[in-house]
Order: C-alpha cells, then structure tokens, then sequence
C-alpha cells in the first residue's frame, strides 16, 4: 500500500512532465524513505519554480522638446530563455508596435523602428500641411496585472494623439497559458463560452441599469444590431474576470470605457482551468 501511494504521488507531480515519468519513477522506487522525501520535495519545489516569470522594466522614451514628437513607452520584459518568456515579449511588442503604426504601412520589425516610423510620418504630415501642425504623441503602458500557476495577464494602456480632436486611448488584456507556453484568445479563456455570455448579460444589465425584457441599447448604447456580445478585451484581474469595452465599441467617446468585473466565485464554471480566487 505505502508502495503504492507513492508510485502514484511521484506520477502525479510528473503529470506535466511525462517524457520524464519511466526514466525517474522506477529509481525512485528503490529509493531509501528519507531519500524518496527529499526526492519528492525537490520535485515540487521545481515544478514552482519552472512556473515562475521575472520581469524587468523596459522605458522609451524622448527627451522633452515643445514642437518634437513625443514617443513615452514602459513595459515588463520577461526574462530568461523560456518559451513562455519568448511568447510574452514577442506579444507585448507586437502589441506596441501595432499602436504606432497606421494602416498601409510596412510593419516596423521592433519598437525601436515603430517609433522611427512614427516620428516620420508625423514630419511628412506636418510638411505637407501650411499650418503649424500639433505634435504627435504616444504614451504606452503595459503591466503585469495578475499571475498564478497557470495564467499570466498584462494590462496595456494606450494614448495616442495623431491631430483632431482628442487622443485616441484604449486598453486592451493580453492573457497568457505558462504551462502551454502560448498567448490565449478570449474565447480560450471559457470552457463554456455561450454560457458565460448569458451569465455576463444579466450582470451588465444590472450594472448599467437595463431593464429585463428591453433591448440591450434601450439606455443609449451602441451595440451591433441591438445584441449583447463580449468585448474584444477580457482579461483575469485579482478581483475577478473582467470585460472592457473601449471608447466607440458600445458607447460614445464621451461616456468612456465601460468595464464589467465578474468575481471568481460567480464564473468559475464557466472559465477553462482553476483561477486564484
């Protein structure tokens, strides 16, 4: 029995590992007690430490100059030679690169280029034009938001003023799986996604004071055909699941983000894997 139990312990720790399980399982059997233990604690100790990510701050960012293109970006850089490192900074710059670049554009292969681009189209703007043209701006911030054994997300800010108006300022989530090593979509998140769709209907109902049995726009909001759907942007936070929907999505500019916070405990079965709660 005891034998048994811990053939079944060491095969459970090495459940995520399995090219490992018959090269170590069969030696550890003939391990001595106290090895065994000792054996067993490394391996738990090493499977915590091969989920952990350490990130280090990144800042771009121009000297100050009144009439000049302003370029300000901070991000987290994973470090180390992990895949999962790898995914995370390839996605944040990705991310990054996409804010500063405009449509029919080649797409700059790094940030350092994006901002180049950026910079230059703005002084192709302005030669083009008679009058003083405003300086460009972009402000860029991008933090690690929530992490456990499984799940990573990074928040990313974006402010953009490109002339008109006002800036354009989004914010947008981007989740990742550390134990596939992979960026998720948002409907990766939900192992039952029609049925979290109807759960989050009712709740931003309630919060934005929807009456039951009204059509979702009955407030003056600005859904597609009159339909609720999920934002592009979901993303896990301490507090729980959270929906953001960016200025023009489903509302005017003047009205803001509007954002739908979802605690763990209401939407765990619906969501792919075990969150922190």
């Amino acid at each position: 029995m005891y034998r048994y139990l811990w053939t079944r312990t060491i095969e459970l720790v090495l459940s995520s590992f399995p090219f490992f399980k018959f090269a170590i399982v069969p030696q550890a059997m003939n391990m001595p007690f106290f090895i065994r233990f000792s054996f067993l604690l490394v391996l738990l100790v090493g499977c915590n430490k091969a989920n952990e990510l350490t990130f280090e701050p990144v800042l771009f960012q121009d000297q100050a100059c009144e009439t000049c293109t302003k370029v300000s970006i901070a991000r987290p850089k994973a470090v180390g030679k992990s895949v999962m490192a790898a995914t995370i900074n390839a996605a944040v710059d990705q991310q990054i690169i996409s804010a500063l670049s405009f449509d029919g554009d080649k797409e700059p292969e790094s940030i350092t280029d994006a901002i180049s681009t950026f910079k230059n189209n703005h002084g192709q703007m302005k030669a083009q034009q008679m009058a003083v043209h405003q300086p460009w701006q972009a402000a860029i911030e991008a933090t690690v938001i929530y992490e456990d054994t499984t799940h990573l997300t990074i928040k990313m800010k974006t402010d953009v003023f490109t002339g008109g108006a006002h800036a354009h300022k989004t914010t947008s989530f981007l989740n990742f799986d550390k134990k596939k090593g992979k960026k998720l979509a948002p409907g990766e998140l939900f192992a039952d996604q029609i049925g979290f769709q109807a759960f989050a209907e009712t709740k931003f109902r309630e919060q934005e004071a929807i009456p039951e049995g009204k059509p979702i726009n009955h407030t003056g909001l600005m859904f597609e055909s009159d339909l609720f759907y999920l934002p592009d942007n979901i993303g896990y936070t301490p507090e729980g699941i959270r929906l953001l929907y960016n200025p023009y999505e489903v509302a005017s500019f003047a009205d803001g983000a509007i954002t739908l916070t979802l605690p763990y405990a209401e939407v765990e079965r619906f969501l792919v894997g075990k969150t922190k709660s």
